[in-house]
């Protein structure tokens, strides 16, 4: 979608001018990935106009391979209008605007991406990559948009493709009220979302969202409960950090940084993206949470939903920090530009293997 973000705080009916973004939550794990070295390819459809022709260029400029993308000429790219502040998870009305809540209006209804369905997404445009990445977002869009997320849950190679093993399946929950409004459509969500998530191998979820969309609440350890399918299950946990299940091993958690928050907007995003960058590395559970957490608090110190992630020898070497400089560690506007000096005020000058809780 392209994002229209305010000129100036406050209430949407007060703002008089806005900015125009890119922002969708597929998108922006594509671009962060790709910026973080990885080959990421998006696959969408846009409208055959200037927004289109926007976010093409734009997410093209971050690296990503746009090949699969398709131009709808009947079809309007789709716009939201966002102020600061977290999503709302729960019941309440975005239009009251409660403190700490960012009101957000959607106009994708008729969209071009809302025209996406298994006859439209070319099978080898999908299935080429180790990673398949999608969220729940996309499956509120429209019948044909679920349809499409159902083909690709449900089997992982496609038929006679004779390609072998598919990607890994990635799913991220992405709960989002506004889109999910009709008096029928939560209990529906929750099903769905539920459904998409047992048939993937990576499933991202807030403690946040689970108690909002499933009524689970008592933690990880009751999320894993309901989500027993996923090979990999990432519960995160806001400002405390994130567990991560792997088949039926042992909880591992990895606490968040302290971070100086310009936004919110992004960072789930961003974590997902470090957390699948790590597993396209072969690294440890610990440290994919912990790049993860990096990603994320790169997106939290920037006021757009994409941000600069940091280099990779620096988050490396930020990730191997033990865990009592890992805690000391305080990230603030610009600390991806400062990256190295940030690594080395909280590195020891022999860091041992960092460990994690477990």
């Amino acid at each position: 979608m392209v994002t229209f973000l305010p000129a100036r705080p406050g209430p949407l009916a007060d703002v008089p001018s806005f900015d125009r973004a890119i922002g969708g939550a597929e998108s922006n794990v594509a671009c962060t990935l790709a910026r973080a070295g990885h080959r990421a390819r998006w696959v969408s459809r846009v409208g055959a106009d200037g927004f289109g022709d926007h976010l093409v260029r734009t997410i093209a400029a971050y690296g990503v391979d746009i090949s699969a993308v398709e131009r709808d000429p009947e079809r309007p790219t789709g716009i939201y209008f966002r102020t600061d502040g977290e999503r709302a998870t729960g019941a309440a009305d975005p239009a009251a605007h409660p403190s700490g809540l960012s009101e957000v209006l959607y106009y994708r209804a008729g969209s071009a991406a809302s025209a996406m369905s298994p006859a439209t997404v070319p099978p080898q445009a999908v299935h080429a990559g180790q990673v398949l990445h999608l969220t729940g977002i996309t499956a509120a869009l429209s019948a044909d948009c679920l349809a499409l997320l159902r083909a690709l849950t449900s089997a992982r190679t496609p038929a006679g493709s004779g390609a072998g093993p598919g990607p890994l399946v990635s799913f991220d929950v992405n709960y989002r009220v506004g889109l999910w409004r009709t008096p029928t459509a939560p209990r529906a969500g929750a099903e769905v979302l539920r459904e998409l998530a047992r048939h993937s191998d990576i499933v991202f979820v807030g403690e946040d969202e689970a108690a909002a969309v499933w009524g689970v609440t008592g933690g990880p350890e009751a999320v894993r409960e309901v989500l027993r399918e996923p090979a990999v299950l990432v519960v995160k946990q806001g400002a405390a950090g994130a567990t991560a299940f792997v088949g039926d091993g042992p909880a591992v958690f990895a606490p968040a940084l302290s971070v100086d928050v310009v936004s919110p907007v992004g960072a789930g995003d961003a974590f997902a993206a470090g957390f699948l960058s790590g597993t396209l590395r072969g690294l440890p559970v610990c440290e994919r949470l912990r790049h993860g957490h990096l990603m994320a608090a790169a997106a939290l110190t920037d006021a757009g939903d994409l941000a600069e992630p940091p280099a990779r020898e620096v988050a490396d070497r930020l990730v191997a920090l033990d865990d009592e400089s890992w805690g000391r560690l305080r990230l603030g506007p610009g600390w991806t530009a400062r990256g190295a000096q940030a690594a080395a005020a909280g590195r020891p000058d022999n860091p041992g293997e960092e460990e994690c809780l477990s």
